[in-house]
């Protein structure tokens, strides 16, 4: 019996609501086995409080049906939000980006709905939202998780490479006062990512420990579509304050998020609400609407899911412009109408999470 043995016993124990086993999410840091005695060492980060019992149970019952094996000590952290101020024995420096008050994920099921681009007006529009009515901004962030495609550095027009700030230290690049950080800050762009889960969960977790976010009142999070590495990996890295669902009204995109969201609900990850993007061509001559990819499909997947509907963003060509010249919509023209439709949902979301 040896400790390469106590961690493929462990590989048996899936993550409670995964198929995925705890091994390969990367909660193990020590497993060893003397005389008898196996200990195992884990490290998790989650909201409800009956996770670690449930994983404790499961390993005890896992490894003691091996013969060998008499007694089982389990040792598990927890990385608590640094929202909750009741978790006893917390410090400043035990907690995941300590200087952040809340973290979001903007998430989809598929890609193409415009993930990407609402996250980085979103992030826009909440900065200016407190900038334009009072001398004290809001302190945004925007992690670009999307690996393997990092849009977030072109559609925020954020240029060059994070500065070094000492041994496994960086600086985020900051553009329209948003500190940003990506993949496609680090890489050149014609180089593609070509990785294995692993690396894809290394990289977030550097990420959040070897970035300076500094103090943030919103860190968002870019995630890719689906409900892969990236995803796992966040859910168990940071301890998110919410999640909020991106699709476009027609019942492919709508299927999938409602699928990809059931994740957050594994994980105890609280839905915030639903943005319908794509949700109509308007006629600025007689301001009729045209619903080119279905309707209602945002309102849908929200009653589904038991959250809130945040809005309804049109497509016009003036985001997809903003995009390709990194200025976006809710910047270079924050009176159109598909900036205060941003605007709005920005307002939504902060009021959701306090």
């Amino acid at each position: 019996m040896s400790e390469e043995l106590i961690t493929e016993l462990l590989k048996q124990i899936n993550y409670p609501g995964f198929s995925r086993d705890i091994v390969s999410f990367g909660l193990i840091q020590e497993a060893r086995f003397k005389d008898g005695q196996a200990f195992v060492k884990l490290e998790v980060s989650a909201t409800d409080a009956t996770l670690p019992k449930a994983l404790k149970e499961d390993i005890e019952t896992t490894l003691l049906k091996n013969d060998k094996i008499q007694g089982v000590e389990v040792q598990i952290i927890v990385k608590k939000s640094q929202n909750n101020n009741s978790d006893e024995g917390t410090t400043k420096e035990d907690q995941v980006l300590p200087g952040v008050k809340k973290i979001i994920a903007i998430a989809s099921g598929k890609g193409g709905v415009g993930k990407s681009t609402m996250a980085v007006n979103l992030a826009c529009a909440i900065e200016r939202s407190q900038s334009d009515n009072s001398s004290d901004s809001i302190k945004v962030g925007l992690m670009d998780c999307d690996v393997y495609g990092p849009s977030v550095p072109l559609l925020i027009g954020a240029n060059g490479q994070p500065e070094a700030l000492g041994e496994n230290l960086i600086a985020p690049v900051e553009s329209f006062g948003i500190k940003v950080m990506s993949m496609g800050l680090l890489v050149d762009e014609e180089t593609p990512v070509v990785w294995r889960g692993p690396m894809v969960m290394k990289t977030i977790q550097q990420f959040a420990s070897n970035v300076r976010w500094g103090d943030l009142d919103l860190l968002l999070i870019d995630l890719p579509p689906g409900t892969g590495d990236a995803q796992l990996s966040l859910a168990q890295v940071m301890p998110l304050d919410g999640v909020v669902v991106v699709t476009t009204p027609q019942k492919a995109a709508v299927d999938v998020a409602r699928r990809g969201a059931r994740m957050f609900e594994k994980v105890n990850v609280p839905i915030l609400g639903v943005i319908e993007n794509m949700s109509f061509l308007m006629n600025e001559e007689n301001n009729e609407k045209s619903y080119l990819f279905g309707q209602g499909g945002g309102p849908a997947t929200a009653q589904a899911l038991s959250t809130a509907f945040l809005g309804e963003i049109p497509i016009h060509q003036e985001i997809r412009m903003g995009g390709d010249h990194g200025i976006p919509i809710v910047i270079s023209n924050p009176d159109h109408f598909a900036s205060k439709a941003i605007a709005k949902v920005a307002e939504e979301i902060l009021t959701i999470v306090g």
